[in-house]
């Protein structure tokens, strides 16, 4: 089994992340500075012997350093970030620290202590609000947010990396969803924000009409294609989508919602944020090429499993 590193571990992503790795036996060690992680959230990882975490920020100077060359890991899946496009724009100093230069500092700690792989947390809004749908991994890249413009200057980074000993993988995700989503934040995952809103029997608010798609991917999903670009023998470096293939409107969500809570009242509707992407829908052939990875999860599936654990 193997040793990696998960920074970010602490998140919705990062956490689901760790457990399939402990449940598969490799040793992990979580790196995460708990600015929008939860300690909740590895609540099941704390308790496994292979398991050690470290409270840090990873874009602060010597932190990855320290870290990779102590425990000596295979591979790093680096999944710490300022994930919200609305405070990158709010913020570009903050995305520029925590989405370029954290990954600089993972690159170069890597590249010092010998790490056999990185798999990058990507995302489609490297591709901007493009009219080119399904999106394929050699679409335009035209991100309309600095968030967008971070993780793509990551990719370009990590890539110059390859070589015979360091193996990279980014991974663009498209709208992940599931339990540990934080909706918390007026800017996190819009499902996220209905779940929460549809129990607290209250009326969602829609930014545009409604008629906005994404598409949606069970966390579940997103982290076996972690694992498996992390893990997995003779994988080749490079870029993939990590998505469905399949589009979802807004909508769709508020009617399987809807039907689910009755007596909540319909949704509220406001004008569209600045930032935000009308439609988007990913072409999945390449994660499947690449790592054998396809997405198993269907999206009522996926919200079934969180009125469910709710």
């Amino acid at each position: 089994m193997g040793r990696i590193i998960v920074t970010g571990a602490a998140g919705f992503i990062g956490s689901h992340t760790t457990d399939r790795l402990l449940a598969e036996g490799h040793a992990v060690l979580g790196v995460d500075n708990f600015r929008t992680g939860h300690r909740r959230n590895l609540a099941a990882a704390l308790k496994q012997p292979l398991f050690s975490l470290v409270e840090a920020d990873v874009s602060a100077e010597g932190v990855m350093d320290a870290q990779v060359k102590d425990f000596k890991p295979d591979g790093i899946i680096h999944l710490a970030a300022l994930v919200s496009v609305q405070e990158s724009i709010q913020d570009p100093q903050l995305n520029q620290l925590y989405n370029v230069t954290a990954t600089e500092r993972v690159v170069a700690a890597a590249v010092a202590h010998g790490v056999k792989r990185i798999v990058f947390a990507s995302s489609a809004a490297i591709y901007g609000d493009t009219r080119d749908l399904p999106i394929a991994e050699d679409s335009a890249k035209k991100p309309i947010s600095p968030y967008g413009d971070a993780k793509l200057a990551s990719e370009v980074l990590l890539l110059r990396q390859t070589g015979p000993g360091l193996t990279v993988r980014c991974h663009r995700y498209f709208n992940v969803f599931g339990p540990r989503q934080d909706p918390a934040s007026p800017y996190s995952g819009v499902i996220s924000i209905f779940d929460r809103r549809y129990r607290e029997g209250k009326p969602v608010t829609i930014y545009g009409n409604g008629g906005q798609t994404r598409d949606f991917i069970s966390v579940h999903d997103v982290v076996r294609a972690n694992v498996i670009a992390a893990t997995a023998p003779r994988i080749a470096s490079g870029a993939a989508n990590i998505c469905t293939g399949k589009a979802t409107s807004l909508l769709d969500i508020v009617g399987i919602y809807g039907a689910r809570y009755p007596a909540v009242p319909p949704p509220t509707f406001a004008a569209a944020r600045p930032g935000d992407i009308v439609h988007s829908l990913g072409r999945p052939e390449r994660a499947k090429a690449e790592l054998n990875f396809i997405a198993q999860v269907p999206v009522q599936e996926g919200l079934a499993e969180l009125i469910r654990v709710g």
